[in-house]
């Protein structure tokens, strides 16, 4: 794309997303009580919506006018009504002090797994934190201190391998078997000696659902090895209609659970990143205990101010918005696989991620996040950053309104 084409799609994009409301229709005083409505409601999913002048780290990305980013794993769509009333509330009483961890939280959590998930788990597991899931876990790493490798499937999250390097801890990564029906974990004995087994479930890139009872095996041959599974689960509850997500705590054995963590955010599903906060799930008393005074000694205690307004808000209250957002991804996600064919890797069964082949999509792999934008003024995360078996491969993320959906559509006619 040559830079009078960036130029002439500039004022198109920089209010790509404005959010366009119909002014509200005047009372009928005389018409008697208003019909309780029968539509669902309307999120504002298909309307523009504008993120300028939010400091927005996604569209820092932009490299020149008229690029769309789509790299970074943010929502480009309103979030959820709930949260913006609840800390409108909250923050009108001017007391911004230290605050306590509701204990209720915990019980919230709990109700959000039963309900959504099918998954009993006890209320106290959870640790409700007042930090990201990044900072969650490397705490976690610093608690177990593990002596042997660190181990994870790749490609995955870079996350993984960018934590155990400033960590000081070794690592190794076992390449994902790649089939005609997606991405399977390993299978057999995992290598000896092994730390800890980390694991994006869902995966992050591709957006694959693991089978239960591959969740399950691995538990059980991480707890054979004496090392603790971590499931990264921050995209669990964005499984599309017709898939279940199994939450690692209760999809063990509970024979293994006692070394089986799971950290999960209100961020990813309900598009609150930015008021980070997390909750960690820990069967294991002593874990438990261990990692709390470990966050404790960085200054992070169970709780917070704003953060407990968000996470109580979304799971009591976002429901509704989040069922909406699944059927919204879901659609999104037919018209582009539908548009890139065998470019996909693997149909995404959750989030909002597509990991593809870049080959097939006629750009160089070596570098085809600069080609997919030069010609496309689309910006993508390189499969490199991956690691081994990311090389070649492209992730974008399509959590996008209406109008701007069909403008990467259009733009991917290019290719």
């Amino acid at each position: 794309m040559t830079d009078d084409d960036f130029q002439r799609t500039a004022d198109r994009f920089q209010h790509l997303s404005a959010v366009r409301r119909s002014p509200d229709p005047a009372p009928d005083t005389e018409a008697g009580p208003t019909p309780a409505p029968t539509d669902p409601p309307d999120f504002g999913f298909d309307a523009p919506f504008d993120r300028t002048g939010t400091g927005s780290s996604k569209w820092a990305r932009a490299d020149a006018p008229g690029v769309v980013p789509m790299g970074l794993a943010d929502m480009d769509l309103p979030g959820p009504p709930a949260v913006a009333e609840a800390l409108e509330r909250r923050t009108r009483h001017r007391a911004y002090g230290y605050t306590g961890c509701d204990p209720a939280g915990r019980t919230l959590v709990a109700d959000w797994y039963r309900v959504r998930h099918g998954a009993a788990l006890d209320p106290d597991w959870v640790l409700l934190l007042p930090c990201g899931p990044r900072t969650a876990l490397r705490v976690l790493l610093e608690t177990v201190r593990p002596q042997a490798p660190v181990l994870f499937p790749t490609p995955e999250w870079g996350g993984f391998a960018q934590l155990c390097r400033a960590a000081g801890l070794p690592y190794r990564e076992l390449p994902l078997p790649l089939g005609p029906d997606g991405y399977r974990l390993p299978r057999g004995p995992l290598p000896r000696p092994a730390g800890a087994v980390l694991l994006s479930n869902p995966h992050n890139p591709s957006g694959t659902v693991w089978p239960a009872g591959a969740v399950r095996g691995l538990a059980a041959r991480a707890a054979e090895s004496g090392a603790l599974l971590v499931s990264d689960e921050v995209h669990g509850d964005l499984t599309h209609p017709g898939r279940a997500h199994p939450v690692a705590v209760t999809t063990a054995d509970p024979a293994h659970r006692h070394l089986v963590v799971t950290l999960n955010s209100v961020g990813k599903t309900f598009n609150c990143s930015g008021i980070p906060s997390s909750f960690a799930l820990v069967p294991d008393p002593g874990l438990r205990a261990r990692f709390a005074e470990a966050l404790a000694g960085y200054g992070l205690w169970e709780g917070g101010l704003l953060e407990q307004t968000v996470q109580q808000a979304a799971l009591r209250e976002g429901g509704p918005w989040l069922d909406a957002l699944l059927a919204h991804l879901s659609a999104a996600r037919t018209r582009l696989t539908d548009r890139l064919g065998t470019a996909v890797r693997c149909t995404p069964q959750a989030s909002y991620l597509l990991w593809l082949d870049a080959a097939a999509l006629g750009l160089p792999p070596a570098d085809a996040r600069r080609a997919l934008l030069e010609r496309c003024g689309l910006e993508a995360s390189a499969g490199a950053d991956f690691g081994p078996g990311g090389e070649g491969s492209l992730r974008l993320n399509y959590a996008l309104p209406g109008p701007a959906l069909a403008t990467v559509l259009e733009r991917l006619e290019r290719l």
